[in-house]
């Protein structure tokens, strides 16, 4: 009888198993989404854009991204002419349909039963560094530290130790993310910009939407419509001077519809730490949004009231300015697991 339970029956376990693998493989697909002037969106996100790519929910994309900056401008700042990417050369060059922002941005992808109401989990699988450089600007929140003479500044990019070469014995560690990732905005909202974040998602310049992380965007339109870019190398929360490293990226993100959960922000999950955002032109206004936000989320995780976890955020959560430059600023609510996910035996 033994040897039949661990004989026979596991063989036959195991050849089952293997007849059901492909099926359920075969469920979900794999794209490239290159970037090339006929599958961005340059500056701008829209609920009546014709989408460059049709998926199921479920599929994995592996998608490029370019820097948000022109040739001439990166060759002036230093930039070797054999070192600027064709396809950003393309672009700049055939790409008329601009604006009203500056971001360019691969997509938009149409997700199959994706529609108003629905929720877009957005799972970011790899990020990895496309180029060897980056650059950062200088404007933003204190434009009079600037020197209007030279506000670009190339950053060397070391992808091997993943490294960011500031200055003599300033390294900075590498952290890549999409400052952009967002969909459609609502129908009435027309064209917008790429440049201020909102309930579409969009500019967040979150920093810690780095790979192993999940954003999850409320849709407002069939489809979602979802587009990526203004890859960041490294960035410090505020992005005050209003770049961080901007670079070239390559990502793998899996698009899942999610018809069971209903958001009015967007939020995200890390290993550690729930995130709940809040943007508008005021900070106040942008506060108020992701603290709300955090205590309605644990008020519902726990089955709280919400004056108790109103106490939570203040004793043990961390409110950040995520950016401060964008039109509509950014704040967001880190939220530690380990005080809200019920421990085993533990009644919630």
């Amino acid at each position: 009888m033994i040897s039949f339970i661990t004989g026979d029956r596991r063989l036959a376990l195991a050849t089952l198993l293997l007849a059901l693998l492909p099926a359920r493989l075969g469920a979900q697909h794999f794209h490239r989404l290159p970037a090339t002037p006929r599958t961005v969106a340059y500056g701008w996100y829209n609920a009546a854009a014709t989408p460059v790519l049709r998926i199921a929910s479920g599929d994995t994309i592996e998608v490029e991204t370019l820097i948000t900056n022109r040739p001439d401008r990166l060759e002036a700042a230093g930039v070797a002419p054999a070192d600027v990417q064709q396809s950003l050369r393309d672009i700049v060059t055939q790409v008329t349909d601009r604006g009203p922002g500056g971001h360019i941005l691969t997509g938009p992808v149409y997700v199959e039963g994706a529609d108003s109401g629905d929720v877009l989990e957005v799972k970011i699988l790899r990020i990895n560094l496309a180029i060897s450089y980056g650059y950062n600007g200088c404007r933003g929140f204190l434009p009079g530290n600037c020197d209007s003479t030279n506000t670009t500044r190339i950053i060397p990019l070391d992808r091997h130790r993943m490294v960011a070469h500031f200055a003599p014995g300033v390294e900075i560690p590498l952290r890549p993310f999409f400052g952009s990732m967002g969909v459609a905005p609502p129908r009435d909202s027309g064209r917008v910009s790429s440049n201020p974040p909102g309930i579409h998602a969009g500019n967040m310049d979150n920093k810690e939407l780095v790979a192993g992380t999940t954003l999850f965007i409320p849709i407002h339109t069939t489809g979602a419509l979802f587009e990526v870019g203004d890859g960041h190398a490294a960035q410090g929360d505020g992005e005050v001077d209003q770049t961080a490293i901007e670079t070239s990226l390559t990502g793998r993100l899996q698009l899942i519809v999610r018809k069971d959960m209903h958001l009015t922000w967007p939020r995200a999950e890390t290993r550690a730490h729930f995130i709940t955002m809040g943007m508008d032109k005021d900070l106040t206004t942008a506060t108020q949004i992701a603290v709300q936000q955090a205590i309605d989320f644990i008020a519902a995780y726990r089955a709280w009231s919400k004056m108790e976890a109103y106490r939570l955020v203040s004793v043990a959560c961390d409110v950040r300015i995520t950016e401060l430059v964008d039109g509509n600023v950014g704040v967001h609510v880190m939220i530690p697991k380990s005080l809200i996910v019920p421990h085993p035996g533990v009644e919630r």
